[in-house]
């Protein structure tokens, strides 16, 4: 019987701090607890499979015969961000955290990135995405110089109009910056961020991309593609895993393009 396993990451589902949350800024949460509050929530399957019944999830009814199995895990790693989070489902455990940004990064990085990419920098700061380019957006038009901006993960993000910074040469950049990015400087991911649009709607494209760091140790993925499984990716785990393990990518554009993808 040919047997096929569906691995899915979801966003926005996390169920309580981990007892290291004070290191990260995080004690007290619970975001699906947050999420559960508004009067768009709606988890039938996710309730079936038996989420209400995790001990200490008290945000819908328990099933009387939940049809999945179920549970509350901990991460081993040291860090909370998407690359730690994602090696560590894999079977990849860091012992250090990637390194974060709370000041923006060091004046020698940017001044190397500007060097090498001709362009001067905007914002250096952590910011949402959204805020980046609000505040930031009309001035790079302008200007043509790169907004670099970070956030409580280990990212170096740089957002740019599609109009002044083409796609390719955005991406160019960004593989400029993953080279520079390594040892004490090494963050999981740097991220490009196309924008588009007139001051003040500015808005994000879907045509976002990842450069992470390689994964020090193999992952199940080599193991599984060593032994002539293939190992599928859709959206951006191919980046997370900057390719090592997977035998075949299906890159995404949004979470409707992903699940229409992965059916």
């Amino acid at each position: 019987m040919n047997r096929r396993v569906f691995l899915i990451v979801l966003d926005s589902v996390g169920i309580g701090y981990a007892p290291d949350a004070a290191d990260f800024g995080d004690t007290g949460s619970n975001t699906l607890a947050s999420v559960a509050r508004s009067s768009y929530f709606h988890a039938p399957h996710l309730a079936r499979l038996g989420l209400f019944n995790i001990d200490g999830v008290q945000c819908g009814p328990r099933e009387a015969s939940p049809a999945g199995s179920f549970g509350r895990l901990r991460e081993m790693s040291k860090g909370k961000d998407t690359t730690v989070g994602h090696w560590e489902i894999s079977g990849l455990i860091s012992a250090a955290a990637l390194p974060t940004y709370p000041n923006g990064f060091p004046a020698d990085v940017l001044a190397e990135f500007s060097r090498r990419t001709g362009r001067n920098i905007l914002c250096n700061a952590p910011m949402s995405g959204t805020e980046a380019i609000a505040e930031y957006g009309q001035q790079h038009v302008a200007s043509g110089d790169l907004i670099v901006y970070t956030s409580a993960d280990s990212v170096f993000q740089v957002a740019a109009h599609e109009s002044i910074v083409p796609l390719e040469q955005l991406y160019h950049y960004c593989k400029i910056a993953r080279e520079i990015l390594t040892g004490p400087h090494g963050v999981g991911r740097v991220i490009a961020r196309p924008f588009t649009g007139d001051y003040p709607n500015f808005v994000r494209t879907t045509n976002r991309h990842d450069y992470s760091l390689v994964p020090s140790k193999d992952t199940m993925l080599d193991v599984l593609s060593r032994h002539g499984y293939d190992t599928i990716s859709v959206g951006k785990i191919f980046d997370i895993f900057a390719g090592k393990g997977i035998t075949r990518s299906l890159p995404t554009k949004g979470n409707t393009d992903g699940i229409n993808k992965t059916q």
